[in-house]
């Protein structure tokens, strides 16, 4: 048994698909009960739970557990009002929640989500970025309070591995990319399209697209099918332990991003005008180094750059998960 803690949201639901064509034996659980219709479909089991309540885990498998995925976080992009609080009692407490269910119920394994923030002061270094670099973090911004959570998270998680052997797997995330709840976000509260998601409904619409900031600077871009793989392989694996970069080993400019979205969701017969806006803030660049993902559990890009956006638009054109595009749709207050 498999238990994914966060399976009601945007990697959740993939990791769930992914676990389930492989065979595997999966229980999911949410906090949001959006999924529940979607799950009990399926013959799937899920429950709805807080991880941040101790008394909520008595309601998951307590035995037989090969390996626990926490995939459930407080995230600032989904925050309109500031709360540090809240990435204690769920970034923090929900882990050592999940990390004492585990160790009650035996479970072999914990595989966590975590995030590239932990290195935000390394992203403009001009090289790829490697497990064995030091954490360099911002300590100001919306981000700060949520990468001290889950850093705090990882470091408890080394701790149970450590302490009661229960192997502990950290995947460092960028930002991951799909079809999903990506329509709308917070960025310091205010409410805001993201990039990449206004670049394909100018494309969509037959443009013009703009191009913001260093249109040669780029960025490592992972496709979700592809991180819910990388679970898969790494709870397989007994060579799988400690922290790993998730990304596509590749920066992709942002010129070849665009030029990717307009071949892809352009009209037929339609190609839009590109505009260059140098002036506009967008020169935010990152690479990771995946050797140890390879080297540990075979882990392989089966999505790349062009084969996303095209998998992408496939997604899109059956309405995947029509829950987690609803529940992301953000209501004025």
């Amino acid at each position: 048994m498999i238990v994914i803690l966060g399976a009601s949201g945007f990697i959740g639901n993939y990791l769930v698909d992914e676990l389930v064509s492989a065979g595997r034996n999966v229980f999911a659980t949410g906090w949001k009960n959006l999924p529940v219709d979607y799950y009990q479909s399926r013959g799937i089991p899920f429950v709805q739970m807080d991880i941040s309540q101790a008394a909520d885990f008595v309601r998951l498998p307590q035995s037989n557990i090969e390996a626990v995925v926490l995939c459930s976080a407080h995230l600032p992009a989904n925050v309109q009002e500031y709360d540090p609080q809240k990435y204690i009692d769920i970034n923090v407490t929900g882990t050592l929640n999940a990390l004492e269910y585990c160790r009650r119920a035996h479970a072999k394994k914990i595989l966590f989500a975590g995030s590239h923030s932990d290195v935000a002061r390394l992203w403009n270094s001009g090289r790829a970025i490697t497990e064995e670099d030091p954490r360099s973090l911002n300590y100001t911004g919306d981000h700060a309070m949520y990468i001290i959570s889950k850093i705090t998270a990882e470091e408890m998680i080394k701790h149970y591995d450590q302490q009661y052997g229960i192997t502990g797997i950290v995947f460092r995330l960028p930002a991951v990319y799909g079809y999903g709840p990506h329509s709308e976000i917070y960025e310091d509260g205010k409410r805001r399209i993201p990039g990449f998601e206004m670049l394909i409904r100018s494309a969509l619409s037959g443009g013009p697209v703009e191009i913001w900031g260093d249109s040669k600077k780029g960025r490592d871009l992972v496709y979700v099918k592809d991180v819910a793989h990388a679970f898969v392989l790494a709870i397989d694996s007994p060579r799988a332990r400690g922290l790993y970069n998730i990304a596509s080993g590749v920066r992709t400019s942002l010129e070849d991003m665009v030029r990717g979205i307009i071949d892809v969701f352009s009209p037929v017969g339609s190609r839009p005008q590109v505009i260059y806006r140098p002036e506009k803030p967008n020169d935010m660049t990152y690479l990771y180094d995946i050797q140890k993902a390879k080297n540990d559990f075979g882990y392989v890009i089966r999505f790349p750059y062009q084969r996303m956006l095209e998998d992408y638009k496939l997604e899109m054109g059956q309405k995947r998960f029509p829950h987690l595009v609803k529940r992301e749709i953000k209501q004025p207050k």
